[in-house]
């Protein structure tokens, strides 16, 4: 199966069904398909061929979701780039894939300049007066055809190239075939339990796995995706409520958002039928309060990368906060000595032992190694195993539990000391918002914890913190932090990831 055959089974089926929304915009399938067909048809006279990039900086909108399906039409490889990253990593994704086309708008036009590229590639606005392009897309459809000469397509082409953000370093793209692309889509709707015509609010952006699944398995579902250009706790309520949205694939802060905010209690949440997330841990009042507030017939975790969709998932985490759950319908994984010194070497843990989670690679949902990027490739892929760099254990059910990554993992005093479980138990705390742990460079025990800290209450003091810590059941005297910094935010990366390097500067 690749994706063009995979979006026109979809608008045969269902031709009249609503495919997208955007703001007062609406298209059924048989007119997003004649939109992408048309769009097809020009980018293939501009000269675009098979497996060819286009660099894509545009917002979740309509156009968004057209190009993105007439570029897999044509065998080409839609490259979204989150046009929040850096000048510099912009330019490096830039530089990496050589696109034949940049599309882009407004908001995202400041960040590219015609010198940047080595070869000179067609730019193409959604707009009409930008300076810098040389055609708009409107004006593409106006001068098209609703044909285009046909591709052959195999489903191990690249389909698409995600660019990770880049908090170790400069951003890595990620290529990703059809058959993974459809494999993933498949997956997300079994695991979560999605049906035939769901409505999904299009918020993740699309130049992340979250955004694009979302797009994805509601398109295989006939269902209808929502987008919206830019994520607002109060007007995704509202779309909630008016457009019964029935399936929700969010980041956990994200939630936060919208249970938390004063508008929702006036939201009529009886559509919701699932709601799904990944990327990082949801806390247990966060999962106490959606079901509380939505009352939805699942809370899904699904713990999976870029690079392989699906690690493992847990069906409703309301049954078991924090579990991971087993691994996905395409997948196994292992649990091995985070302390190796050899790949070849390994061995799997026992149960209740924490481990580095390694990923089969055999899975359909799997990419293949990163683009332009052999020796990195290499340092996370052995003898068809992926290395995730995450630690977890496995329970007496046989669910999986992460902890925190290798990276983070602090020695104080000749023991191993994860972050996240004392993150979690900090965060307990009614007077603390967000907690992170790391390590600090300690002459006498190697290193030694410290806990930042954003309070909800100004009042909190280092004393009244390190006696909750020092009473509480599941916390070792080892353990406990041993200096605690009040900061207003967290750092974060473009994509909402924590930055603990940066923490040292807070």
């Amino acid at each position: 199966m690749n994706l063009q055959n995979f979006f026109e089974f979809s608008v045969e089926r269902n031709l009249n069904q609503t495919a997208v929304i955007d703001r007062k915009s609406r298209l059924n399938y048989y007119e997003l398909n004649e939109k992408a067909n048309r769009v097809a048809s020009s980018l293939q006279k501009l000269g675009l061929g098979k497996q060819e990039r286009v660099m894509v900086l545009l917002k979740n909108r309509i156009e968004t979701v057209v190009l993105f399906w007439a570029i897999q039409k044509l065998g080409a490889i839609f490259t979204p780039i989150n046009f929040r990253l850096s000048r510099e990593d912009i330019m490096f994704c830039i530089q990496d894939i050589e696109p034949k086309l940049v599309i882009f708008e407004d908001a995202s036009e400041y960040l590219i300049m015609k010198d940047m590229f080595k070869e000179r590639p067609i730019f193409i606005s959604i707009h009409t007066h930008s300076q810098l392009a040389d055609i708009s897309l409107l004006e593409l459809e106006e001068q098209s055809t609703n044909s285009y000469k046909p591709v052959q397509i195999r489903e191990h082409d690249i389909a698409i190239i995600y660019y990770t953000s880049g908090t170790t370093g400069v951003p890595k793209g990620v290529p990703r075939s059809h058959r993974n692309e459809y494999a993933s889509a498949l997956a997300h709707i079994v695991q979560c339990q999605y049906q035939i015509l769901d409505r999904t609010l299009g918020v993740a952006p699309l130049y992340h796995v979250i955004g694009l699944r979302s797009l994805q398995a509601v398109t295989a579902l006939n269902g209808t995706y929502i987008a919206m250009h830019d994520f607002d706790s109060y007007e995704s309520l509202q779309l909630i409520d008016r457009e019964n949205v029935s399936c929700l694939f969010l980041t956990p802060t994200m939630y936060h958002d919208l249970v938390f905010h004063p508008y929702a209690k006036e939201v009529d949440f009886s559509s919701l039928h699932t709601l799904a997330y990944s990327g990082a841990s949801m806390s247990k009042e966060l999962i106490k309060k959606c079901d509380e507030l939505i009352q939805p017939e699942r809370i899904v975790n699904q713990y999976g990368s870029t690079e392989i969709y699906t690690f493992t998932y847990c069906p409703d985490v309301r049954k078991k906060p924090g579990s991971a759950g087993k691994p996905g319908i395409h997948q196994s994984i292992r649990l091995i000595n985070p302390d190796h010194k050899s790949r070849s070497s390994t061995k799997v843990v026992a149960q209740g032992e924490v481990g580095e989670v390694i990923v089969n690679m055999k899975s359909p949902e799997a990419f293949k190694g990163y683009w332009n990027r052999p020796e990195i490739t290499k340092e996370i892929i052995f003898e068809d195993w992926y290395y995730t760099g995450d630690l977890g254990f496995i329970d007496e059910d046989g669910d999986l539990t992460v902890i925190g990554r290798a990276d983070d993992m602090i020695i104080s005093g000749g023991e191993n000391i994860y972050p996240e479980l004392i993150e979690k138990i900090l965060v307990e705390h009614p007077k603390v918002e967000e907690a992170v742990i790391v390590g600090e460079d300690d002459e006498r025990w190697g290193q030694s914890v410290v806990a930042y800290i954003v309070p909800t209450d100004q009042s909190l003091s280092f004393q009244e913190l390190d006696r909750f810590c020092k009473y509480h059941n599941h916390l070792s005297s080892n353990q406990r932090p041993r200096r605690y910094v009040f900061i207003e935010m967290l750092p974060r990366s473009a994509t909402g990831k924590i930055l603990r390097k940066e923490l040292h500067n807070c």
